[in-house]
């Protein structure tokens, strides 16, 4: 089994959690809850609690150093034969990945296609938008094939070959392109009003729902549940400091999330566009705010979809790994013929996902009001993610031997550190996590 460097694994995992989420979903849950409150909410809960959950993850994969639901059993081998249920919790890396793909596909279309011939006014926008998914199955069909592809290939090489070589290429270009970006909108005048709407702290503006999207954020932002951490950790030396590993994912993570806020809200509120679009402020406020830049529009168009476009590439291997080593490992799959199973079965999903979305097809592929879209993505998110992380915590805060963790946490816990993690990973996660669970159905 491979093994990644010290640097190839923060990148890699940093590359899994840096992506649209952090790009396309940050920017609009922002807009659709107020601003600041839930901006400091989220950083709040991502700097306490999402540390605490990376940790176990990562501590489970790398004492167990093999495939998600083996690591289960080596840790605790008494009740080996009930692990297998975990398997179903990486299945949600490839059913993200069906629709994921999808969405990254209208990237590589505003990237190569609407960049070259910007909207004129709103109208001009959603009907690019609505085209887009409604019209022909062309473009919808090749931006998914080239994003499915690729991730097929870099997943095959493995983990030293090919994931860890395309996140040390790709996330240092995301940094370089992101800065860019954030230093031409410090030259525009909104960018103080972006500023106030995003850091801002106005306590009224806290409810019920911005808790419960700012929890949800955290716990996606940080690719927990579906196997990610705990498959990546399984490739980093025994005392590998995973705390300090955690740092330097999580931090670069809020870093990227805060410029794009900042450089997306900056150009909204400099050219008068909807602030509370939702997912559509990506694909068409923000490409209405270009075109009004004038000819420098194309380029800032050009280089921001681009960093979307890294961002999402490195996040669709880390969907695909921990299911692959699972085959690898368990079937005896090779590398090559688990990757090509795996990819067959989302390209069958994203085809599906692509013409549920679809007016002329959509009513022959919906179940129960929800399409193909809508059923995996509220099978992963309401159901394999949060579950997938609930059972992490309760393993490490309940089943595991305590002094079995502390031991394996003493290179980089004193004592009273592991204490308050354990704690909060004993507690304080397991109730966040079924408060997600049970209240998202109210």
């Amino acid at each position: 089994m491979g093994k990644f460097s010290k640097l190839g694994f923060i990148l890699a995992t940093l590359g899994s959690s840096i992506g649209l989420g952090h790009i396309w979903r940050f920017p609009y849950m922002v807009g659709h809850n107020g601003g600041s409150a839930f901006v400091l909410l989220y950083l709040a809960l991502t700097l306490s609690l999402g540390i605490a959950m990376l940790l176990v993850e990562m501590l489970i994969g790398n004492m167990g150093k093999k495939d998600v639901v083996s690591n289960y059993q080596i840790l605790d081998p008494k009740r080996e034969k009930y692990y297998p249920f975990t398997s179903f919790f990486i299945l949600g890396g490839p059913l993200i990945l069906s629709f994921y793909a999808v969405v990254l596909g209208w990237v590589l279309y505003y990237l190569f296609v609407v960049t070259f011939d910007l909207p004129k006014d709103l109208e001009q926008a959603k009907m690019q938008f609505s085209m887009l998914q409604n019209g022909s199955l062309i473009w919808p069909v090749i931006g998914f094939s080239a994003c499915l592809l690729p991730t097929i290939w870099f997943v095959s090489r493995g983990i030293e070959e090919g994931i860890e070589k395309l996140n040390v290429v790709l996330m240092p270009l995301l940094f370089v392109i992101f800065i860019g970006l954030l230093i031409y909108a410090m030259t525009l005048e909104s960018m103080p009003k972006a500023l106030h709407f995003l850091f801002n702290f106005e306590i009224q503006k806290i409810d019920f729902k911005v808790v419960m999207d700012a929890l949800g954020q955290m716990f996606f932002s940080l690719s927990l549940g579906v196997g990610t951490i705990i498959t990546y950790s399984a490739f980093t030396p025994k005392k590998e400091n995973l705390f300090k590993s955690s740092l330097f994912i999580v931090l670069p993570g809020i870093l990227i999330s805060l410029i794009a806020g900042v450089m997306i809200f900056t150009f909204v509120f400099e050219y008068h566009a909807d602030v509370s679009q939702g997912p559509g402020l990506v694909f068409i406020s923000l490409p209405l705010t270009f075109a009004k830049m004038g000819m420098s529009g194309q380029i800032v168009s050009l280089f921001f979809f681009m960093a979307l476009v890294f961002a999402g590439i490195t996040s669709t291997v880390s969907l695909i790994e921990p299911l692959a080593l699972y085959l690898i490992n368990r079937f005896n799959f090779s590398r090559i013929q688990a990757s090509l199973w795996i990819g067959i079965v989302v390209y069958v999903l994203g085809v599906l996902v692509i013409l549920s979305m679809n007016e002329r097809y959509a009513k022959f592929l919906s179940f129960a009001h929800k399409s193909v879209f809508g059923w995996l993505d509220f099978i992963t998110s309401s159901f394999l993610m949060p579950l997938g992380g609930l059972f992490s915590v309760l393993f490490i805060g309940w089943i595991l031997n305590k002094k079995r963790s502390f031991l394996a946490t003493k290179h980089f816990f004193n004592a009273n550190a592991f204490k308050a993690w354990h704690f909060s990973v004993r507690f304080i996660a397991p109730v966040v996590i079924l408060a997600i669970f049970i209240l998202q159905f109210k």
